[in-house]
């Protein structure tokens, strides 16, 4: 049996997945400048840009994944 639930919930993720393309530009500029704070020299900024970029796109997935089972639920 089809969910039309789960369809139009994931019929207006796509219709708006465009713009959940403005966090990774964000994204980066946080985690290096939180980075860049932190240390001095190139390569830790770098290493510790990605290691924070890492943790913000997995608590913002995690979040997107609780609020979308969340609706799904309704």
């Amino acid at each position: 049996m089809i969910d039309w639930a789960t369809l139009a919930g994931a019929s207006l993720l796509f219709a708006r997945i465009n713009e959940l393309w403005f966090a990774l530009p964000l994204i980066v500029v946080v985690s290096l400048v939180y980075s860049a704070t932190r240390h001095e020299l190139p390569g830790p900024i770098a290493e510790g840009a990605v290691r924070m970029g890492a943790w913000i796109g997995g608590f913002m997935f995690i979040g997107f994944v609780v609020l979308y089972v969340m609706c799904a639920m309704l």
